[in-house]
């Protein structure tokens, strides 16, 4: 059939392409392809925030350090309490939290007592001072319904001593520094930070404050790419815009494959750029430029410059974006822990229809709520293309649509991907 359509070779409009890579076999290959993060450091407990185990942490001690009472109320032998009617009982001490009390609480006895207190020599039960009659005389009246062994935190109930209280390979968190901090942890082993060099390539990017002239744009993407490298606590150098020319191409790739272990850039790797960059590339290291069944985000460099790790993005904002959290972020994250990275994903309920052709992988940049009955719904944010930057502001979540998706109703579960967990 005679056709003016032409095609002299297979593009990103296609729905489908031969021989590129689908998302999951490119993510396989590039977590496959990583060698282990040397180096560790010592760190005051504080600053061990959001950083990585580098050595198991054993406990020194029990945590709580001795039988303490979970309530404020008064601590007897449990033997005593009554099946019917009523107990009273005199009350001997009061024992406030960081207290000592010397003496045993016999039958007929009792001990006021405060949360955290040790329990006393010849108790074994609390009772919750809620549940409890004052007398006039002095003495306390407990009746039914309590239990033997009630509200008594026991000695290394929480943490016991010589136990490996958290993993190397642990990202520490804000209860983790609590934990450390309650068993006398004053500094921490941690793996050393990724550092991460990047820059974009092109002769039409200009830095925020340069006049623009006719053809020219500022560079987004290396703001783009500093958050997201920022909020991963790596440490950042970004060597700003290169020009598209041959020597200063390569000085780029020669001064941060000696500086980080892994070099980032943007634009250069998509059909019709200019072709020394490539060239360069594989002159200089070992290098994958693949297609990947992909929107947005077709073209994907991946491989070696010296001992760093090479990932060359695509140049258009959203691709950046896209790319980066696909497939740099899962290999940043795998480099620091050495832990396999694994995708957070939801079911939501789709608000309105969407329109998808088969063939493709596609990231659609989505709004993820939650009602009133609890369920997740969710929708587009509209306009995907892979220039509209502001549909990852709008968006709070990709919605993931795998290659053989093709149109969705409303009402359809879907999977989605929170941007709030891509960190």
């Amino acid at each position: 059939m005679l056709t003016d359509t032409i095609r002299t070779a297979s593009s990103c409009a296609d729905d489908s392409e031969p021989g590129v890579l689908g998302v999951h076999q490119a993510r396989e290959r590039i977590l496959a392809a990583l060698p282990p993060l040397q180096g560790e450091e010592r760190v005051a407990l504080r600053a061990g925030l959001g950083r990585v185990l580098a050595r198991e942490v054993i406990s020194p001690l029990d945590v709580p350090g001795h039988d303490n009472s979970a309530m404020d109320g008064y601590a007897l032998d449990g033997s005593q309490l009554p099946e019917s009617g009523f107990l009273d009982l005199e009350v001997i001490a009061t024992l406030p939290a960081g207290g000592r009390f010397d003496g045993v609480c016999s039958a007929g006895q009792c001990v006021r007592i405060m949360t955290g207190a040790p329990i006393p020599e010849g108790t074994d039960t609390v009772v919750m001072q809620e549940h409890v009659l004052r007398l006039e005389d002095g003495r306390v009246r407990i009746g039914t319904g309590e239990r033997r062994g009630q509200n008594v935190r026991r000695a290394g109930e929480d943490i016991a001593a010589g136990r490996a209280v958290l993993q190397a390979g642990k990202q520490l968190t804000p209860a983790d520094l609590g934990i450390l901090a309650s068993i006398g942890i004053a500094e921490v082993s941690v793996r050393r930070r990724v550092r991460v060099a990047f820059f974009s390539t092109g002769d039409e990017l200009r830095g925020i404050g340069e006049p623009l002239q006719e053809g020219e744009v500022y560079d987004s993407n290396r703001y783009s790419l500093y958050g997201m490298l920022h909020r991963l606590d790596a440490e950042i150098l970004d060597m700003g815009v290169v020009r598209d020319e041959p020597a200063a191409l390569r000085e780029a790739f020669d001064s941060a494959a000696s500086l980080a272990d892994v070099v980032i850039t943007s634009g250069g790797v998509s059909v019709g750029e200019a072709d020394y960059t490539k060239a360069i590339l594989e002159e200089m290291g070992e290098m994958n430029f693949w297609k990947i069944a992909m929107k947005p985000g077709r073209p994907l460099a991946f491989g070696r410059l010296g001992n760093a790790l090479f990932f060359g993005l695509p140049g258009n904002p959203v691709a950046v974006m896209v790319t980066f959290y696909q497939f740099v972020l899962p290999a940043l994250q795998q480099l620091l822990t050495g832990q396999p990275w694994k995708p957070f994903v939801l079911r939501a309920t789709l608000k309105s229809p969407l329109r998808k052709r088969p063939g493709r992988y596609e990231f659609m940049r989505g709004i993820l709520a939650q009602q009133e009955d609890g369920s997740l719904v969710v929708e587009s944010v509209g306009q995907q293309g892979s220039g509209i930057l502001t549909s990852m502001s709008r968006g709070n979540c990709f919605i993931l649509l795998d290659e053989e998706q093709g149109d969705l109703a409303a009402g359809r579960e879907v999977p989605v991907q929170p941007f709030a967990a891509l960190v």
